[in-house]
């Protein structure tokens, strides 16, 4: 079954072919398949589970942790392992995990579970982006992959309340291990390894402490998108809206964050990194920022349409920042470390938070955040700007 997955090692692929392309947008977007839906699955866990909201955040973080070890322990040892086994054992770790999360209602056991299922999930999204960021057009194909994300999840989001009604929650999960089974089919379109993709051409040498403050930005960045990310759906219910207006909201957010990312994808540089960041996070605060306090249907809908927007605008100039200091693709698994390690912390740290202050402490904890991030990116993107003008 191995040898018949991960196809002819011998043959060597292209990584900017289109066939390439495809496979690695696709395993991109089943990896984080139950993080982009996040909080219709909160709301699930709330809802059809009777769990409280505490215990699905941190259902939900247990899940995001095993994400984030994976994407660490592949930022020492990517090059050790053959990408496409690991890939395949990545794909078989996520698939059984959804299934063996069926027909579980003790919290405990589900985030125990969660936490393996995110350790498979975790190899597939580590694992192409370093591919995404071997690319030559690195902010197109992140676009894509962005957008490709966020096209599923605002189907996913739009269909989940009636899905629940139809399946309930079980049925929900067995989508989820069928989606990350079907992945099998393009292992054999990537590369095994990155030594043969590396153009030695584009290096250029960057001091270390800009390295670290830029992987510093994405963590506080991905931090703050957790944090706000996985109690939008409750928040919006807590405001008095109804479930399905509230998903229709979301969904339409997930529309508009498809057309931040396909600004990316149709703009690349032509304006650089820098104003298309700053926009992103500022105005991601903003947005946020309208959250708080007595939240009317209309603030809601403003606050996550251009939430979504600008946040996934953000992500691709950001990824591509990071794949711009190394080439080679070691720095785009750091990168994706600490935007999953960020997504971890981000729904525990806001579990905790709700206990303090309810949602208002959570969304405001969440635009300080954004803020710290844009001002902690400034010297990497100002490092690349005269590095490229020398």
């Amino acid at each position: 079954m191995l040898a018949a997955v991960i196809g002819d090692k011998n043959k060597p692929v292209d990584v900017n072919s289109r066939q390439c392309i495809v496979a690695i947008v696709y395993l991109a977007v089943v990896g984080p398949c139950v993080f982009i839906l996040q909080p219709g699955f909160i709301q699930g866990l709330v809802e059809y589970l009777g769990m409280t909201e505490q215990q699905a955040g941190e259902i939900a973080a247990a899940e995001m942790f095993g994400l984030a070890a994976t994407t660490v322990l592949l930022s020492f040892v990517s090059e050790r392992f053959a990408w496409r086994n690991f890939l395949f054992v990545s794909v078989l770790v996520c698939s059984l995990g959804n299934f063996a999360s069926i027909g579980q209602t003790d919290p405990g056991t589900l985030a125990v579970i969660r936490f393996i299922t995110g350790l498979g999930s975790g190899g597939l999204i580590s694992l192409t982006f370093t591919m995404a960021g071997l690319t030559e057009r690195t902010d197109r194909n992140f676009g894509y992959i962005v957008s490709w994300v966020l096209i599923f999840g605002a189907i996913g989001l739009l269909v989940m309340p009636s899905t629940y009604h139809l399946v309930g929650m079980n049925g929900v999960l067995v989508f989820f291990g069928l989606f990350c089974a079907s992945s099998l089919y393009f292992i054999r379109h990537l590369p095994d390894s990155g030594a043969a993709h590396i153009d030695h051409g584009k290096e250029k040498n960057y001091k270390a402490p800009i390295k670290t403050i830029s992987l510093a930005a994405i963590l506080i960045y991905n931090t703050a998108v957790g944090i706000v990310w996985a109690y939008l759906f409750l928040v919006g219910l807590d405001s008095g809206m109804a479930e399905q207006s509230v998903a229709n909201a979301l969904t339409v957010s997930q529309f508009l964050g498809i057309a931040g990312a396909l600004l990316a994808v149709l703009f690349e540089t032509r304006f650089g990194r820098l104003a298309p960041l700053m926009i992103g996070i500022f105005g991601g605060a903003a947005s946020i920022y309208l959250l708080l306090g007595q939240l009317e249907s209309a603030g809601f809908w403003l606050a996550v349409c251009g939430f979504n927007f600008l946040w996934n605008l953000s992500m691709p100039y950001l990824l591509a920042t990071l794949a711009e200091f190394d080439h080679r693709g070691r720095i785009v698994v750091y990168g994706v470390s600490m935007q999953f390690v960020g997504y971890a912390l981000g729904p525990f740290v806001a579990a905790q938070l709700l206990t303090r202050g309810g949602y208002d402490l959570v969304n405001g904890v969440g635009v300080v955040l954004f803020v710290i991030s844009a001002v902690v990116i400034l010297p990497g993107i100002v490092a690349q700007r005269q590095n490229s003008d020398s």
